[in-house]
Parts: structure tokens; C-alpha cells; sequence
């Protein structure tokens, strides 16, 4: 009967340990849950960036004006025919100083 009541014991502290401290136990589970979320965060975000990017790619592939909105805020080009005027603001002069 010892033997038995040994072997049971023996076998119950094993399985503690799997479970609380071995793989697959409690805490690694919580673990990769936690990296789990973690990793679909970081794929939401590069889905929206991925999804943002290819919108502009198609702007840019099927839109003239997307382009020339690019060539006049990057690059400073106006049409044919346009006049650039370019405001430029003075200041008052200076204030005064005691």
C-alpha cells in the first residue's frame, strides 16, 4: 500500500510540475498568448501601412492628378503657361528694446 500511495504522489508532482513550470504549462501559455497579441498588433499596423502604400501606387498608376501634385509640392513645378508667384512676409522691423 505504500508502494502505491509512493507512486501516486510521485506521479502528482510530476504533473504539478508540467504544469506550472514545465513546457506547455500555465505560465508559457500566458507567454505566447502575450506574444501572440503582440505579433497580430505589429501585422495590423504594417496591413494598414501595406494597404495605404498600395492605394498611392494605384493613385499614381491610374491618376494624372496625384502626380502633378507630387511634381508641384516635392519638386516646385508649375504648368505651361502658369505664373509662380511667391509671397514673401517682412517683418515689421525690429521690436523695441530697453
Amino acid at each position: 500500500m505504500k508502494f502505491v500511495c509512493l507512486f501516486l504522489l510521485v506521479i502528482l508532482i510530476m504533473l504539478q510540475y508540467r504544469l506550472w513550470i514545465g513546457q506547455g504549462s500555465l505560465t508559457y501559455v500566458h507567454h505566447l498568448n502575450r506574444q501572440k497579441q503582440a505579433q497580430m498588433e505589429e501585422n495590423r499596423i504594417l496591413l494598414e501601412r501595406n494597404q495605404s502604400l498600395s492605394a498611392e501606387v494605384n493613385d499614381l498608376k491610374h491618376g494624372f492628378a496625384a502626380i502633378e501634385e507630387r511634381a508641384r509640392s516635392e519638386m516646385g513645378m508649375i504648368k505651361k503657361d502658369e505664373t509662380f508667384y511667391q509671397i514673401v512676409r517682412l517683418d515689421d522691423g525690429p521690436e523695441d528694446q530697453d
